[in-house]
């Protein structure tokens, strides 16, 4: 197994820092197990969610003295591995918008979740990790002091080092097996990096780590991968691992592992920019009611500033000048706190519940048709509670929403309050390309934007203008770009 926490980029890490890495996997190992020397064999279906939509085809594990390998069963020519965690929501969207662009394309996605295998060490490791995110996610929108001196700083600079680098390599080394018996040439696309740097580990050849965020942090580094950002702020930032070890002047990543793409989006919704904009600057000049998406994360974070919202569009609702989807994803507790919070949402709301057929049948018939008062929609699966989203936000005004992964994406956006220190940069480069807001850091000046949207045309006109520009400048086309980039290294 090559050894990836002693140096990093030609950047020596000191022997202090090189044994907290070992202490860190040892301490995984010890419990969890290490699965080092098992194979499991796999198996090859298609996503029964979105296997129609994206082409997907699912990568189980098996166990058991009967499993058969059937790694045959890959198509070597034409295939490409997506590998990702459900950590949040984030990595599973840009796994779909890479699993888009492949079959757009004329590629194979084959969907490799390394959160999904719960016999092996890589899952466990992976859940104990994604478990203390969750917590901290939902600690830090309920405590101001816990948010300021524990949940930023860490975002913001404990991810930017590489001594934390150091101690991921090293955990990866356990999430190694899971790749064995998948055939090595085939390219692996990484939308989180421990899928990336287990997939260095395990010796495929051909991987590329999609890194998502817009702050440049040695947490996002897999060094043997090429790794691709969004920006060109980031490719600056990433080249010289700025601020990755304090005020140090660090040796460059070499300039042939690091490349730009642009953002990474769904062929369905680059392909349809100009209709979509055209429509909603037509619904807007019409009087039709502004149609807001709120889209809430997986740990059901920043709840509160979605009540105040829904409060405050009800009388717009009421009155046919606002419409509202709610998008709960696969938390439907947080919709019934919603409920329970605003008794008057319940008056207004149609529900689509764990009705795939529904909600598309529904996102596709407000493409062109009318819609009016709020439509809560969940589902139980976690890739229809993802996708859902993506479905929506094509007849959407306006996404409302934490500058995240969406922050990249071609749809008129309001940011609301960032959850971690580094997200604020996606909103810095949304205002900057013209196509979202600046980051609302508090419900009073979310409710100021809500209103610019209702009351003026220049807002939503503005950012629909700005998207087909940047459309035409390539600014969108990343998740093609990374597919192109990773089957070329065949």
């Amino acid at each position: 197994m090559m050894e990836k926490s002693k140096t990093i980029f030609g950047n020596t890490m000191t022997e202090a820092t090189y044994k907290k890495a070992l202490k860190s996997k040892k301490k995984y190992a010890k419990k969890f197990g290490d699965d080092a020397n098992v194979s499991y064999p796999v198996e090859i279906e298609k996503n029964q969610h979105i296997g129609e939509l994206l082409g997907v085809m699912d990568v189980r594990l098996k166990e058991g003295a009967d499993a058969q390998n059937v790694a045959d069963g890959f198509d070597t020519e034409k295939g490409i591995i997506v590998g990702n965690i459900r950590m949040g929501f984030g990595h599973y969207r840009i796994s779909m918008a890479i699993a888009s662009a492949a079959k757009a394309l004329g590629y194979t996605p084959y969907w490799m979740d390394l959160n999904s295998y719960k016999q092996t060490t890589c899952t466990k490791v992976i859940s104990a990790q994604n478990e203390l995110y969750s917590l901290g996610s939902r600690l830090s929108g309920k405590s101001r002091l816990f948010n300021h001196f524990v949940w930023e700083p860490m975002n913001y600079e404990g991810f930017r080092k590489l001594t934390y680098n150091a101690s991921d390599q090293k955990n990866a080394e356990l999430m190694a097996p899971v790749y064995r018996n998948v055939p090595h040439e085939i390219p692996v696309v990484a939308t989180h990096v421990w899928p990336a740097q287990a997939a260095i580990h395990a010796g495929m050849k051909h991987v590329v780590n999609a890194i998502p965020d817009n702050w440049p942090m040695a947490l996002h580094l897999a060094e043997g991968s090429i790794h691709t950002v969004q920006t060109h702020y980031a490719y600056q930032g990433y080249r010289i691992l700025n601020g990755m070890q304090g005020k140090d002047v660090l040796h460059p990543m070499p300039a042939d592992d690091l490349v730009y793409t642009g953002h990474y989006i769904d062929h369905e919704l680059v392909s349809n920019i100009e209709i979509d904009c055209d429509a909603r600057k037509a619904r807007k000049a019409a009087g039709e009611p502004m149609r807001f998406l709120l889209t809430i994360g997986g740990a059901g974070a920043q709840k509160e500033i979605f009540a105040a919202i829904i409060k405050h569009l009800l009388p717009a609702i009421k009155d046919n000048q606002a419409a509202l989807y709610v998008n709960v994803g696969d938390y439907r507790n947080v919709w019934e706190e919603l409920l329970n919070e605003i008794p008057e949402l319940a008056k207004v709301a149609s529900e689509h519940f764990n009705d795939w057929d529904e909600t598309q049948k529904f996102a596709k018939e407000a493409l062109t048709g009318k819609v009016s008062g709020v439509h809560g929609f969940w589902h139980e699966n976690i890739f229809e509670a993802v996708y859902c989203t993506n479905l929506l936000m094509r007849s959407c005004d306006v996404l409302v929403t934490k500058p995240s992964e969406l922050a990249f994406y071609p749809v008129p956006k309001l940011f609301i309050k960032r959850v971690g220190g580094h997200e604020q940069w996606g909103a810095i480069h949304a205002a900057e390309i013209g196509d979202g807001t600046l980051e609302c850091r508090d419900i009073p000046h979310t409710i100021q934007m809500l209103e610019l949207f209702l009351n003026e045309e220049c807002m939503l006109a503005d950012m629909c203008d700005c998207i087909v520009k940047n459309k035409a400048a390539g600014i969108y086309d990343g998740a093609y770009r990374v597919v192109e980039l990773a089957m070329k290294m065949r």
